[in-house]
Formats: structure tokens, C-alpha cells, sequence
């Protein structure tokens, strides 16, 4: 099981395995994805951008992501742990509405009025800073399959091999997934860093510029 020191030193890694990659931008899934990112561009000197995606957590257990809304607003579910958790997506119409609140409010303020950068036909290098059940990174992922983009590559330090194996699924042919662990114990991202600390909106702001 490998300890990532930080986000940046994950970033670091992360732009080794990057390094022969021909690409033309950089997208980052805030908010500690975005420290990730950042590092990446740096690098491979490559423009960064965000891709705000939000999970729609299960009534009375709101870490638990039953699905992720998309910046066009379109929700990807994960269909089975609807299921098994008993809900029905149409009562989640207010968790819905909340989130996509929140993304939009996100998206104004990492902008600062500037204009998201364009991604049909780009090759796109897709970053966070770890996967637990991947409702957000697929949502970000037919997101980008719907604006055509030419081909994603998907960059994370950790994630779990079950969302792992059903990203690797989703996006094919189309593209490829670097991840340099899949441990077989996965509880929470924050576990595989010694410093985890939270990233507020003005460190994404900061990194963006």
C-alpha cells in the first residue's frame, strides 16, 4: 500500500508516468483533485482547468454517494446501491436541485468570470486526488464523452479496484487509466496521505491562475 506525503508529491508521481503523454489540457475535479492537477500542468506544461461534478449522497447518510450530478446538470447512478440502500431517485429531487446550486456557485467563483476552456476534440488528462466509489469521476467522464472530446486519460495516485474496474469499463477504447495504487483494504481517500488536509476555494482560485 503506498503513503502519498501530500496532494503536490501525488501530483509529482502522478506527471512521471505522465511524461511521454501528448495532451491538451489538463481537468481537475476540485477541490483536492485540483492540488493534483495543478502539479501535473506544471510539469507537462499544460493549461488546468476544473470539472465540477457533486455526488448526491443517501438521505441520512450524506458521505455515501448513490450518484453525481454533471455541470450540464445530467446525473449518473450508481443503480445498485439505489437499490440496495431502498430510494427511489425521484425522492432525491431536493438533494439534486442543492447540489447543482452548489456547482454552479463553484463554477462563478473558481472562474472569476473567465470562460470554461474549450474540450471537443482535445485530448484530456482527468485528475483527482483519489477514488472511493466514482460517481464523481464518471459523471466527469460522460461529461466529457458528450462534449467529444477526442480521447481521456484518467491520472489518480489511489483508488479502489471495484471503482477502478468499472471506470476502466466506461471509458474503453477512447482512452486510458493511470493509477498508481488499487489497494485491497479502501476506506476513505484521506487513509493513503500522510498530510490530507481540507482545500478551500481560494486555494483552487490561487492554483487556477
Amino acid at each position: 500500500m503506498k503513503i502519498f506525503k501530500d496532494r503536490t508529491s501525488a501530483g509529482k508521481l502522478l506527471a512521471q508516468h505522465l511524461k511521454n503523454t501528448k495532451a491538451d489540457l489538463v481537468l481537475a475535479i476540485p477541490r483536492g483533485g485540483v492540488v493534483v492537477g495543478a502539479e501535473i500542468a506544471k510539469q507537462l506544461n499544460l493549461p488546468l482547468d476544473v470539472i465540477i461534478t457533486r455526488k448526491i449522497g443517501a438521505p441520512n447518510q450524506p458521505e455515501l454517494a448513490l450518484g453525481a450530478i454533471d455541470p450540464d446538470g445530467e446525473v449518473v447512478w450508481d443503480d445498485k446501491l439505489v437499490m440496495d440502500v431502498g430510494v427511489k431517485t425521484d425522492q432525491l429531487k431536493d438533494t439534486i436541485r442543492n447540489e447543482l446550486d452548489e456547482l454552479a456557485r463553484r463554477d462563478e467563483v473558481y472562474r472569476q468570470g473567465k470562460e470554461s476552456l474549450a474540450v471537443e476534440n482535445k485530448t484530456i488528462i482527468l485528475v483527482d486526488d483519489g477514488i472511493a466509489t466514482g460517481s464523481t469521476t464518471l459523471a466527469a467522464i460522460n461529461y466529457l464523452k458528450r462534449h467529444q472530446v477526442k480521447r481521456v486519460i484518467l491520472a489518480v495516485p489511489v483508488g479502489s479496484r471495484e471503482s477502478m474496474d468499472k471506470i476502466g469499463r466506461e471509458i474503453g477504447q477512447m482512452g486510458k487509466v493511470i493509477v498508481l495504487d488499487t489497494p485491497d483494504y479502501f476506506q476513505a481517500v484521506g487513509q493513503f496521505y500522510q498530510q490530507f488536509l481540507p482545500v478551500s476555494d481560494e486555494e483552487v482560485i490561487q492554483l487556477l491562475r
